[in-house]
């Protein structure tokens, strides 16, 4: 077989260094052209990590024993013999960033895998790279800021599990006290930021904005060198999927801290919107959280012994809650859901008319409202029944007004329709919103999360109850209100105005250990109605304008891009198949009752789209007798589209 030359630029040899040329054959394998490239170069170092990059076809080179001819590879071919790991910064939610060494050559999604595991995240499959936003600074604030970063290139992890802990850190981190110091930086929260770091980040203000973020994320079936990302290159490291499999504070420190700081600056930024006592409450944690963090003593040193008791008991709290599951699922098909009834008001809002809150009988039965005129009427024909399946739950609540409001937005034929329920008191509400968010994933009175959810509403109101016996007329000098409630309040009140409503609202929280207060935080911060929505501005097929498809852990939601007000509801459990119009960049989705939309994404690609529909479908498969083990053949088959691997 004839010979030829190859080009190939070697890294090691600068920047400048002209391609080297060696002679090959066509059936002459990948592993032998490295041979031939590392000894022509003479340079004697470990060249395990390098592998061949062809520019042209934007392709590594990465199976060993595959021939030239096989990789259908030719004269005028330019590769480049480069390490697969490379320096990459690394924004994380609470605003540190570091350097560390990053895979380039993998899919994204195994590359976050590697980070996760030095980082000691659990749970990788919920985190994301994506490109940050490019603001446009002035010179002054080129000269005044630079960027700190805590160089990690260095860290190596050991092979072994990552929450494998020593003095309650990782061992790779244990090695210096500086890596100590940027692992104490990862998993205790940072202080409250300062009020012009606030002011000067971009905040989206529309569904437009929303959507151009959601648009950055990276494809995780692609590796970071396909995708155009280079060495030393900054992209951020986020929570993309909404949906925390198993926290647990013993081994979560880091990913506690990190989805904390994430749910923080979304409130901060006005990214997810929530009621002015919501937004005090969440101050008031927050500046309880910063006072903690710094009296607590961190991290809890680790006892062999009590690993092993704690690992037994939970393995027997599992073996316990499966047969809890399995007597609750038979006791459910035994009984009959109960009903619930009681005397509610309904508003249906319509434009052009001004009529208030009526009295009616309402009975709650399976997944559906029935209301009457009187509770004696209640043995005849409903004056309407109202099925809540698949429809949007939101809470309309001031404690302090002892307003107790539920709205529903229901499917129908012709859209949402929209409907609000008064409640007389916090019990009467508490039963009747938990009821109404267990309907509308399709869940009776009968499951057993209906008093515990009951519970968690309660806990709720009774944190934004204000309390007259507390000392609320006290001032904290310390007590920055800039920092801890959005910009929207501090232009609707003075600080003089907010501090006291923030201190009335820390008495609720002020006994809360540290993980408590980070977990209720979390809690009340998943309870927001636009939790978890994720973006993308699309075009409907048949529609002449462009609408807002909402996409969350458990539906997609059609929004209207003009108003924002939501047009229809798809849960994934009525989902029976969805297909990817690669061509022509067209999704298409089935669902039960021969529902079918087709849509093209506007601000995004459709392959980010595709990979959020999948990747929440993923997340639903995951089991707490699996925590440790990731699918990532069926995540790759439920993401990857046409290049699932």
């Amino acid at each position: 077989m004839a010979a030829w030359d190859l080009s190939v630029t070697v890294e090691e040899l600068g920047p400048e260094a002209p391609p080297l040329k060696v002679s090959v054959t066509s059936d002459l394998h990948i592993g032998g052209v490295i041979l031939k490239i590392v000894e022509k170069t003479q340079i004697k170092k470990d060249w395990s990590d390098h592998a061949l990059w062809w520019e042209q076809k934007q392709q590594w080179l990465l199976r060993p024993s595959w021939t030239l001819e096989k990789y259908e590879i030719h004269a005028d071919a330019r590769l480049s013999l480069t390490p697969q790991h490379k320096p990459l910064r690394l924004g994380l939610p609470n605003g540190t960033t570091l350097r560390l060494q990053a895979c380039f050559s993998r899919p994204v999604f195994q590359t976050v895998i590697g980070v996760c595991h030095l980082l000691n995240l659990r749970h990788p499959e919920e985190l994301s790279l994506l490109r940050p936003m490019e603001v446009k600074k002035k010179k002054k604030d080129k000269e005044a800021e630079e960027e700190v970063v805590y160089d990690l290139t260095g860290l190596r992890t050991s092979s072994g599990p990552a929450h494998t802990l020593s003095n309650g850190m990782p061992m790779h981190f244990a090695d210096s006290l500086q890596t100590e110091a940027v692992y104490k930086m990862l998993s205790v929260s940072l202080p409250a930021p300062a009020p012009e770091t606030i002011t000067k980040m971009p905040r989206p203000t529309s569904l437009m904005d929303k959507a151009q973020v959601h648009s950055r994320w990276l494809d995780s079936s692609r590796s970071l060198l396909q995708q155009g990302v280079q060495e030393h290159d900054r992209l951020l490291l986020r929570f993309k999927y909404y949906c925390f499999h198993d926290l647990d504070p013993k081994y979560d420190a880091v990913r506690l801290t990190q989805l904390y700081e994430q749910a923080r600056w979304a409130i901060l930024l006005e990214d997810v919107d929530c009621t002015e006592e919501e937004m005090m409450l969440f101050a008031a944690l927050q500046y309880h959280i910063g006072k903690v963090s710094l009296s607590e003593p961190q991290p809890m040193t680790s006892c062999p012994a009590m690993d092993d008791l704690d690992s037994a008991l939970q393995c027997l709290e599992v073996k316990m809650e499966a047969e809890e599951s399995i007597t609750a699922d038979m006791l459910e098909t035994m009984t009959v859901a109960p009903e619930l009834q009681d005397y509610l008001k309904i508003f249906r809002p319509k434009r052009l008319t001004l009529k208030g809150y009526k009295q009616f009988w309402f009975a709650f039965n399976n997944t559906s409202i029935s209301y009457y005129k009187s509770k004696e009427e209640s043995l005849k024909e409903p004056i309407q029944q109202m099925n809540l399946k698949g429809c949007e739950v939101a809470p309309d609540v001031s404690v302090a007004g002892q307003k107790f409001c539920i709205r529903l937005l229901i499917p129908g034929a012709e859209g949402m329709n929209e409907v609000y329920l008064r409640c007389e008191n916090e019990l009467q509400y508490s039963r009747w919103m938990a009821a109404c968010r267990l309907a509308s994933k399709g869940k009776t009175l009968a499951d057993s999360s209906f008093s515990s959810e009951v519970q968690n509403i309660q806990s709720f109101l009774a944190m934004q109850r204000t309390n007259p016996g507390a000392n609320t007329a006290q001032t904290d000098d310390s007590i920055n209100t800039y920092s801890l409630v959005s910009p929207r309040y501090h232009k609707k009140y003075k600080a003089k105005q907010l501090t006291p409503r923030i201190l009335e609202a820390y008495q609720n929280v002020a006994q809360l250990p540290l993980t408590d207060a980070l977990l209720r935080f979390l809690q009340i911060w998943q309870g927001l109605p636009d939790f978890g929505v994720s973006y993308f501005v699309v075009r409907f097929k048949g529609c002449r304008k462009d609408e807002v498809l909402g996409v969350t852990n458990n539906r997609l939601i059609r929004i209207d891009l003009s108003i924002g007000d939501v047009v229809k509801t798809w849960r994934y459990n009525t989902m029976r198949q969805w297909n990817v119009n690669w061509d022509i960049q067209q999704m298409a989705i089935e669902f039960n009752g021969n529902v079918n939309i087709a849509f093209s994404c506007v601000t995004a690609t459709c392959k980010i789209v595709h990979e959020y529909i999948g990747g929440y479908i993923f997340m639903a498969t995951r089991t707490k007798e699996q925590a440790e083990v990731l699918n990532q053949e069926l995540f790759f088959k439920l993401t990857g589209g046409h290049e699932a691997i």
